[in-house]
């Protein structure tokens, strides 16, 4: 199978789409539990998020809610995910809203989020999250 650039994307079957967004939202329990080690069971090691304030890794963002620091109330997929499959790798993308407590102050997002799925050892782990603020009364879905 032709993993290069140009490799195009397996109509994923049902079962991988439900699959993968059963994953998604189990992870979005799991942040809402503000668990770190529950979390961190969606991480590949090497897991990054990418935001405005710019790249993130793991030990970051699981010390923050372990530390209470960071925690979440709320975490809703506002649309239907768009997942793509390239052999072992996956990207899910969705418009998520949630709500943060950052060192007190309360944050309320509604953002675009593509999270890149990779099969190892016949799981998928999370290696990168990419969070984009929704712009204001759009109300588009993610494309099919």
């Amino acid at each position: 199978m032709n993993q290069g650039p140009d490799a195009a994307a397996e109509e994923p079957g049902e079962d991988t789409v439900r699959e993968l967004a059963g994953l998604a939202r189990d992870w979005a329990a799991a942040i809402i539990a503000n668990d770190p080690a529950l979390i961190a069971d969606f991480m590949a090691d090497d897991w990054v998020i990418v935001s405005a304030s710019g790249i993130d890794p793991k030990e970051k963002f699981l010390s923050l809610v372990e530390s209470g620091e960071l925690t979440h109330s709320a975490m809703d997929l506002r649309t239907r995910p768009r997942v793509r499959v390239y052999g072992d790798t996956a990207v899910v993308t969705g418009r998520v809203t949630n709500t943060a407590h950052y060192r007190g102050e309360r944050y309320d997002a509604d953002e675009w989020t593509t999270d890149v799925f990779v099969k190892r050892d016949g799981r998928w782990r999370c290696v990168l999250s990419h969070i984009t603020s929704a712009a204001p009364d759009i109300t588009s879905a993610a494309p099919e």
